[in-house]
């Protein structure tokens, strides 16, 4: 919102100049017009248009003295009787003006007080209330920008720390696939470190965006499959169908792998006719994610002091950077474990 044209200093220059021409040209634009004046009322009213010309522009200097000045430093300093004497001192100028032009600018002999006081006491109620309630708008305004901007640098913070998360917990099921590789002494071990390095490489190169191509999420993805198929070999069926067009989508980086480490986590060991269906898609600018898989409750696993953080995780990293426009659901039924999930990528 700081980049808007009207946040910029020339705009907020040009406004304040429209308002004040407006203001002050009311009086002027609205005054009904007769028979021509005569030379003698010409002059009068001249001396009346450059006496305005100076009031007003003595005017407009208090407004922003009261606003700039006057009331960061003297009220909110509550410095009360220094702001009221300050502003007995500008009522008294402002009298003292205006009596000045008409006793000497006008020649008048006698000088009426009871209007001049009264026109006085008007105009400058008028422009300190109008200068106090842009003090306070604007510096409310102020208040909420700095407010949105520590909210950001929170969620930026917390997204940061979100994600941090998310890397010790995956490095720590990846390395365990390694170690059961080793110890099978499997061909499959090079190839499975080649993988390994380039999910390293994503994680710490490419996941700090705050931005990824949704292609090379899915890859990452893949990838990651890719290493507990080959942990896991024939006893776990895998089912995998993610078609994603090379249509320009972005997604927040290791957005979906928490479900599919959940998946693995929990079903896998000692289930029956373990199964894990993974499905991705996406069309008119929405994204759907489907994660399932087999599980029992009675020969679930007891959990660590690491398990659950992804799920945890990536629900408060949903909430925080796409608010309502997601659609996530969990549930069980008839022995699975269902995840899926509705993303809007516009």
């Amino acid at each position: 919102m700081a980049n808007e044209w009207y946040n910029r200093k020339w705009a907020i220059v040009a406004t304040h100049a429209l308002v004040w021409t407006l203001l002050y040209s009311l009086p002027f634009l609205l005054r009904p017009t007769y028979e021509k004046p005569s030379p003698a009322e010409m002059a009068e009213r001249a001396s009346w248009f450059y006496f305005l010309l100076v009031f007003y522009l003595t005017q407009i200097i208090f407004f922003y003295t009261n606003a700039f000045y006057l009331i960061p430093k003297l009220v909110q300093q509550k410095r009360t009787m220094e702001y009221t004497g300050a502003l007995l001192l500008v009522f008294l100028f402002f009298c003292a003006m205006r009596f000045a032009f008409e006793r000497f600018y006008l020649g008048k002999t006698m000088v009426d007080l009871k209007p001049l006081i009264l026109f006085t006491v008007f105009t400058f109620l008028f422009i300190l209330s109008a200068s106090t309630a842009f003090q306070m708008v604007r510096e409310r305004i102020l208040m909420d920008r700095k407010d949105s901007a520590r909210e950001n640098e929170n969620l930026k913070t917390e997204l940061s720390l979100l994600r941090s998360q998310v890397s010790p917990h995956f490095m720590f099921n990846v390395l365990n696939n390694m170690v059961s590789l080793a110890r099978k002494k499997s061909d499959l071990l090079e190839p499975s470190l080649i993988k390994l390095s380039s999910l390293m490489r994503y994680m710490l190169y490419e996941a700090d965006e705050e931005k990824m191509p949704l292609q090379r999420e899915v890859e990452y993805l893949q990838s990651y499959i890719d290493l507990q198929r080959q942990r896991f070999g024939k006893n776990v069926v895998i089912n995998v169908e993610m078609n994603v067009p090379n249509n320009h989508y972005e997604i927040e980086p290791m957005l979906l792998i928490p479900f599919v480490e959940n998946a693995f986590k929990h079903g896998t060991g000692f289930i029956m006719n373990a199964r894990i269906d993974i499905n991705l898609f996406t069309t008119a600018d929405k994204l759907f994610f489907a994660v399932r898989n087999k599980y029992s409750t009675a020969s679930e696993e007891v959990k660590d002091k690491t398990s659950g953080i992804g799920l945890a995780n990536v629900k408060r990293r949903l909430n925080l950077l796409y608010g309502n426009n997601y659609v996530l659901q969990i549930n069980t039924k008839d022995d699975w474990f269902y995840v899926t999930l509705q993303l809007d990528l516009h």
